[in-house]
Protein backbone atom coordinates (compact mmCIF):
# COMPACT_ATOMS: atom_id res chain seq x y z
CA UNK A 1 0.00 0.00 0.00
CA UNK A 2 1.64 3.29 -1.21
CA UNK A 3 -0.49 5.82 0.54
CA UNK A 4 0.04 9.84 -0.96
CA UNK A 5 -1.79 12.77 -1.34
CA UNK A 6 0.44 14.01 -4.59
CA UNK A 7 2.53 12.13 -7.11
CA UNK A 8 5.45 14.29 -9.26
CA UNK A 9 7.47 13.46 -11.40
CA UNK A 10 11.16 14.27 -11.83
CA UNK A 11 10.57 17.91 -12.33
CA UNK A 12 8.51 18.55 -9.70
CA UNK A 13 5.11 18.71 -11.51
CA UNK A 14 2.25 16.98 -10.03
CA UNK A 15 1.25 14.04 -12.07
CA UNK A 16 -1.60 12.56 -9.29
CA UNK A 17 -3.26 15.08 -6.85
CA UNK A 18 -5.57 14.61 -4.21
CA UNK A 19 -7.56 16.99 -2.28
CA UNK A 20 -10.79 17.44 -0.17
CA UNK A 21 -12.15 14.29 -2.02
CA UNK A 22 -11.23 15.44 -5.87
CA UNK A 23 -8.58 13.26 -7.81
CA UNK A 24 -6.46 15.77 -10.46
CA UNK A 25 -4.40 13.47 -12.74
CA UNK A 26 -2.14 15.99 -14.89
CA UNK A 27 -1.81 19.22 -15.04
CA UNK A 28 -3.33 22.22 -17.32
CA UNK A 29 -0.84 21.39 -20.56
CA UNK A 30 -0.57 17.65 -20.46
CA UNK A 31 -1.81 14.86 -22.78
CA UNK A 32 -3.68 11.79 -20.48
CA UNK A 33 -2.85 8.64 -22.88
CA UNK A 34 -5.29 5.54 -22.55
CA UNK A 35 -3.45 2.84 -24.05
CA UNK A 36 -5.05 0.95 -27.34
CA UNK A 37 -6.59 -1.93 -25.92
CA UNK A 38 -7.15 -0.10 -22.30
CA UNK A 39 -11.15 0.18 -21.15
CA UNK A 40 -12.23 3.76 -19.71
CA UNK A 41 -15.05 2.89 -17.64
CA UNK A 42 -17.65 5.48 -16.87
CA UNK A 43 -20.60 3.58 -16.17
CA UNK A 44 -22.98 4.80 -13.61
CA UNK A 45 -21.47 7.73 -12.78
CA UNK A 46 -21.74 11.35 -13.60
CA UNK A 47 -19.66 13.99 -14.82
CA UNK A 48 -18.56 16.79 -16.19
CA UNK A 49 -15.98 18.19 -18.76
CA UNK A 50 -17.70 15.23 -21.74
CA UNK A 51 -20.70 17.20 -23.65
CA UNK A 52 -21.61 17.67 -27.09
CA UNK A 53 -20.24 21.11 -27.28
CA UNK A 54 -21.06 24.28 -29.40
CA UNK A 55 -25.12 23.21 -29.52
CA UNK A 56 -27.63 25.05 -30.91
CA UNK A 57 -31.54 24.96 -31.41
CA UNK A 58 -32.64 28.15 -33.84
CA UNK A 59 -36.10 27.61 -35.28
CA UNK A 60 -38.90 30.07 -36.90
CA UNK A 61 -41.90 32.28 -34.79
CA UNK A 62 -43.62 33.44 -37.89
CA UNK A 63 -44.20 32.81 -41.72
CA UNK A 64 -41.16 33.46 -44.33
CA UNK A 65 -43.21 34.84 -47.34
CA UNK A 66 -42.97 36.25 -50.82
CA UNK A 67 -40.36 33.19 -51.58
CA UNK A 68 -39.45 33.88 -55.45
CA UNK A 69 -40.29 31.27 -57.43
CA UNK A 70 -37.44 28.25 -58.65
CA UNK A 71 -35.02 30.41 -56.71
CA UNK A 72 -32.68 29.29 -53.97
CA UNK A 73 -33.67 31.85 -51.08
CA UNK A 74 -31.93 31.52 -47.30
CA UNK A 75 -34.35 30.40 -44.48
CA UNK A 76 -34.60 33.03 -41.62
CA UNK A 77 -34.26 31.75 -38.23
CA UNK A 78 -35.31 34.31 -35.88
CA UNK A 79 -35.38 32.60 -32.24
CA UNK A 80 -33.18 29.77 -30.44
CA UNK A 81 -34.61 27.35 -27.97
CA UNK A 82 -30.85 27.39 -27.27
CA UNK A 83 -27.48 28.39 -28.17
CA UNK A 84 -24.87 28.63 -24.92
CA UNK A 85 -21.90 29.54 -27.07
CA UNK A 86 -23.03 31.83 -29.02
CA UNK A 87 -22.75 29.85 -32.08
CA UNK A 88 -26.25 30.52 -34.39
CA UNK A 89 -27.02 34.28 -35.14
CA UNK A 90 -30.44 34.76 -35.67
CA UNK A 91 -30.98 38.55 -36.02
CA UNK A 92 -29.15 39.04 -39.39
CA UNK A 93 -26.76 36.49 -40.96
CA UNK A 94 -28.98 33.56 -40.04
CA UNK A 95 -26.32 30.83 -39.74
CA UNK A 96 -24.01 28.47 -37.74
CA UNK A 97 -20.35 29.14 -37.56
CA UNK A 98 -18.34 26.37 -35.95
CA UNK A 99 -16.00 27.33 -33.56
CA UNK A 100 -13.71 25.02 -33.64
CA UNK A 101 -12.70 22.20 -36.16
CA UNK A 102 -14.25 19.03 -35.56
CA UNK A 103 -17.40 16.20 -36.83
CA UNK A 104 -20.71 18.50 -36.90
CA UNK A 105 -24.29 16.44 -36.65
CA UNK A 106 -26.65 19.49 -37.89
CA UNK A 107 -30.42 18.52 -39.06
CA UNK A 108 -33.55 20.63 -40.38
CA UNK A 109 -36.39 20.56 -40.86
CA UNK A 110 -38.77 23.38 -43.23
CA UNK A 111 -42.66 23.40 -44.09
CA UNK A 112 -43.47 24.86 -47.86
CA UNK A 113 -47.00 25.99 -48.15
CA UNK A 114 -48.87 27.37 -51.05
CA UNK A 115 -52.54 28.16 -50.72
CA UNK A 116 -52.82 27.76 -55.05
CA UNK A 117 -51.70 24.37 -54.12
CA UNK A 118 -48.97 24.86 -56.74
CA UNK A 119 -46.19 23.25 -55.48
CA UNK A 120 -44.08 21.03 -57.98
CA UNK A 121 -40.59 20.42 -56.97
CA UNK A 122 -39.16 21.45 -53.38
CA UNK A 123 -35.33 21.14 -52.71
CA UNK A 124 -33.79 21.78 -48.98
CA UNK A 125 -30.14 22.54 -49.12
CA UNK A 126 -27.25 23.26 -46.47
CA UNK A 127 -24.93 25.35 -48.01
CA UNK A 128 -21.58 25.55 -46.18
CA UNK A 129 -19.54 29.19 -46.77
CA UNK A 130 -21.91 30.01 -49.51
CA UNK A 131 -22.27 27.15 -51.66
CA UNK A 132 -24.59 24.10 -51.92
CA UNK A 133 -23.16 21.18 -50.10
CA UNK A 134 -26.09 18.75 -48.91
CA UNK A 135 -29.31 18.82 -50.41
CA UNK A 136 -32.61 16.61 -50.70
CA UNK A 137 -35.22 16.97 -52.92
CA UNK A 138 -38.76 16.35 -53.60
CA UNK A 139 -41.03 16.02 -57.08
CA UNK A 140 -44.08 15.90 -58.45
CA UNK A 141 -44.38 14.47 -61.55
CA UNK A 142 -46.99 13.77 -63.76
CA UNK A 143 -49.05 17.52 -63.18
CA UNK A 144 -49.55 17.00 -59.77
CA UNK A 145 -49.24 19.45 -57.08
CA UNK A 146 -49.53 20.16 -53.19
CA UNK A 147 -50.43 22.32 -50.83
CA UNK A 148 -47.84 21.85 -48.45
CA UNK A 149 -44.84 20.02 -48.53
CA UNK A 150 -42.13 19.39 -45.87
CA UNK A 151 -38.38 18.45 -46.23
CA UNK A 152 -35.42 17.15 -43.62
CA UNK A 153 -32.00 16.74 -43.78
CA UNK A 154 -29.93 15.32 -40.75
CA UNK A 155 -26.23 14.25 -41.70
CA UNK A 156 -22.96 14.96 -40.03
CA UNK A 157 -20.31 17.76 -41.36
CA UNK A 158 -16.50 17.57 -40.72
CA UNK A 159 -16.18 21.40 -40.34
CA UNK A 160 -12.91 23.96 -39.99
CA UNK A 161 -12.77 26.80 -37.71
CA UNK A 162 -15.06 29.66 -38.70
CA UNK A 163 -16.91 27.52 -41.49
CA UNK A 164 -20.27 28.59 -41.41
CA UNK A 165 -23.53 26.51 -42.74
CA UNK A 166 -27.04 28.28 -43.70
CA UNK A 167 -30.29 26.37 -44.82
CA UNK A 168 -31.60 27.08 -48.11
CA UNK A 169 -34.86 26.27 -49.90
CA UNK A 170 -35.57 26.48 -53.87
CA UNK A 171 -39.41 25.71 -54.33
CA UNK A 172 -41.25 25.80 -57.81
CA UNK A 173 -44.12 26.46 -58.88
CA UNK A 174 -47.03 25.74 -61.76
CA UNK A 175 -47.80 29.35 -61.55
CA UNK A 176 -44.81 30.78 -61.16
CA UNK A 177 -46.07 32.41 -58.15
CA UNK A 178 -44.39 33.15 -54.44
CA UNK A 179 -44.40 30.86 -51.72
CA UNK A 180 -44.41 30.44 -47.90
CA UNK A 181 -42.70 28.32 -45.16
CA UNK A 182 -45.57 27.91 -42.90
CA UNK A 183 -45.03 28.64 -38.71
CA UNK A 184 -47.62 27.68 -36.99
CA UNK A 185 -47.68 29.02 -33.71
CA UNK A 186 -46.94 27.04 -30.31
CA UNK A 187 -45.16 24.68 -32.86
CA UNK A 188 -41.87 24.47 -33.80
CA UNK A 189 -42.02 23.60 -37.27
CA UNK A 190 -39.07 24.94 -39.52
CA UNK A 191 -35.58 24.23 -37.34
CA UNK A 192 -32.38 24.25 -37.70
CA UNK A 193 -29.91 22.43 -35.22
CA UNK A 194 -26.34 20.72 -34.09
CA UNK A 195 -23.85 19.75 -32.26
CA UNK A 196 -20.15 19.30 -32.04
CA UNK A 197 -19.30 15.54 -31.91
CA UNK A 198 -17.64 14.30 -28.38
CA UNK A 199 -13.96 13.55 -29.15
CA UNK A 200 -13.61 15.74 -32.27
Amino acid sequence: ILKADTIQDAAGNNIINENANTITIGASGDTINIPSGATFNVNGTVGTGVANTSEFLAYMTSDQTGIGDASWTKVTFNAESYDPDGVFDNSSNYRFTAPSAGKYMLYTNIVAYDASTDIEDFTLALYKNGANAVECAWNKNSGGRLRKANQTISIVLDLASSDYIEVYVNINTVDGGTTNIESQSGIIQNYFGGYKLIGT
